[in-house]
């Protein structure tokens, strides 16, 4: 990327080059000031979030804490009335649940774009960008060392190879059972009942791991805002114990229920709606 003239005089004083973290910052200060009179990306500040605020990061750590100890219990035989002698496990989501997004959201937004670019995401994958979450490898490491497994359904195309691209992301996060036999990559859909199903007839589910309501059950899967929201509650006795629910704040099918899609381009239309979302004023 060419520096700016303003770039250029911040890294370079009396012919000596700035150190390359100092040139780093003044690079991303001359972007700043450069797009001072711009209008601020829409994304900005949920990507910033998810850079930053401690609050998320807690939020994972509880919510794996909320999973160790339903293992714990189930392990005790806590509601061993509705449980069978089948081994236990849980079924988990990949992207935004088990492996982070954020370097994917910051090399978006440091292309320019305004909405997810499957481009730049396929690219991502096949690169190993996925990060674990915050305590996700130590989570699914007790599990393992409990005789618990865990099973990842994930809905994701990158083409044929894209059960590899998979299973090579969950390895390189350090995660316990990146392997063929607890990864199903779901390639023409996003209804994940089918794979769950299959799964808990042979293991005793704990609890499903999720940051998106459909990872739970395919009735969220609607178009309506409030539909969706009456739905969650209508089931809310289930979060924190059947469901173990993660933060999305830049993706999912709260989207889809925004604007008709999950993953719509970046409109004047696309960012009138984001307003009136932002605004209360979709339902």
């Amino acid at each position: 990327m060419a520096l700016s003239r303003r770039a250029m005089v911040t890294g370079i004083a009396a012919g000596t080059v700035l150190p390359l973290a100092a040139q780093s910052q003044a690079q991303a200060q001359a972007q700043a000031d450069a797009a001072g009179d711009e209008v601020q990306n829409i994304l900005s500040t949920a990507a910033a979030w998810r850079q930053t605020a401690a609050e998320r990061d807690m939020l994972y750590r509880q919510a794996f804490n909320i999973a160790a100890d339903r293992l714990d219990a189930a392990l005790r035989g806590e509601g061993q009335q509705r449980r069978g002698r089948r081994p236990l496990a849980f079924v988990s989501d990949v992207d935004d649940t088990v492996l982070s997004s954020d370097t994917y959201w910051a090399r978006l937004l440091s292309a320019g774009k305004q909405a997810f670019d499957d481009e730049l995401w396929d690219a991502w994958v096949r690169e190993n960008g996925p990060t674990p979450t915050p305590g996700a490898v130590e989570f699914t490491h007790y599990a393992e060392s409990r005789g618990v497994q865990v099973f990842y359904v994930s809905s994701r195309d990158q083409g044929p190879d894209t059960h590899e691209l998979g299973v090579a992301n969950l390895r390189h996060a350090g995660l316990a059972f990146a392997d063929d036999a607890h990864v199903t990559m779901l390639r023409d859909s996003s209804d994940k009942e089918p794979a769950q199903r299959a799964i808990a007839a042979e293991y005793d589910v704990i609890a499903y791991l999720g940051d998106n309501l459909n990872d739970f059950a395919r009735r969220y899967y609607v178009k309506s805002v409030s539909e969706r929201k009456a739905l969650a509650t209508e089931d809310s006795e289930r979060f924190g114990r059947d469901f173990i629910l993660f933060p999305n704040n830049t993706d999912g099918h709260w989207m889809r229920a925004i604007f008709g899609e999950s993953e719509p381009a970046d409109t004047p239309a696309y960012r009138a709606r984001m307003l009136q979302a932002a605004q209360g004023l979709v339902t």
